[in-house]
């Protein structure tokens, strides 16, 4: 992968980095002081980058990364919480969904580069995406049921559908957090290696190398699927390849194939 980066941001506490033409973005959480504790303002932050990211289509792999060496993300900013009125919790619900439901709709492959704590609405980011690449200091669990709340980021539902229904009740029910070795024996995460940024890059470059209209099509395929019978399921897939099938990328990927040279992707 090209070294060549350049960043946005969106507001103080995220930004965007793209890297080498651009097909990797990297989505920072950027507020390290707080161990990226997620604000009102970071979780608009969240949805706005989301937002613009879901809308570029050179971007073929979005990368959720942190700028803190010791957490991916803490979750819910809980010392602004403990400020809020009912009223303004109530206000500030659709806010924090947006960031969750952000990165969960991004429309592009997602990978999260878990680092340290992920916990309670942290971990629920990294589940938000579509792999969970770890290394040796990551820490996941939802322990929200110890400070008197539910998983409100997706947890409840994303857990189950990775690890089972009984495993997902034990683990949001004790609270309890996994270390990195459990974690990926359980399936809460899917990748250990030895740095998690380095090794979510890399996946994510090897990923970018692939028709970005095909890339797409898949994940909607796959995520569309989810929880349907398989008649249903297969009716999910098939419209997903007529949405492919006459396409500029797939013209362009046979051709290659059999002019045995890489493929230039129109991303059409």
């Amino acid at each position: 992968m090209s070294e060549d980066v350049s960043e946005e941001r969106f507001g103080e506490f995220v930004a965007v980095r793209r890297h080498g033409q651009g097909h990797v973005a990297e989505l920072v959480l950027d507020r390290p002081k707080a161990m990226n504790a997620v604000s009102s303002e970071m979780a608009r932050s969240i949805g706005a980058a989301c937002d613009a990211l879901a809308a570029d289509r050179s971007v073929r792999v979005t990368v959720l990364t942190s700028s803190n060496d010791k957490a991916f993300c803490v979750g819910a900013d809980l010392k602004e919480r403990n400020s809020f009125t009912d009223a303004e919790l109530v206000r500030q619900r659709p806010v924090a969904r947006g960031a969750y439901t952000g990165v969960l709709e991004l429309p592009m492959p997602a990978i999260a580069a878990v680092h340290g704590f992920a916990l309670g609405g942290g971990y629920e980011l990294a589940l938000a995406c579509d792999v969970i690449v770890a290394d040796a200091t990551a820490v996941v669990g939802l322990p929200e049921v110890s400070v008197g709340v539910i998983p409100g980021g997706g947890g409840t539902q994303l857990l189950p559908r990775r690890v089972g229904a009984a495993r997902a009740a034990e683990l949001v029910f004790t609270a309890r957090r996994l270390e990195a070795e459990e974690a990926a024996s359980l399936g809460l995460v899917d990748r250990l290696v030895e740095d998690a940024r380095t090794g979510a890059l890399e996946l994510a470059a090897r990923i970018a190398a692939n028709s970005p209209v095909g890339l797409r099509a898949a994940k909607r395929a796959l995520r569309l699927g989810q929880g349907l019978d398989l008649r249903a399921g297969l009716e999910v897939e098939d419209a997903a390849w007529r949405s492919v099938a006459f396409s500029g990328d797939r013209a362009e990927g046979v051709a290659a194939f059999n002019e045995k040279r890489a493929p230039q992707w129109p991303g059409e």
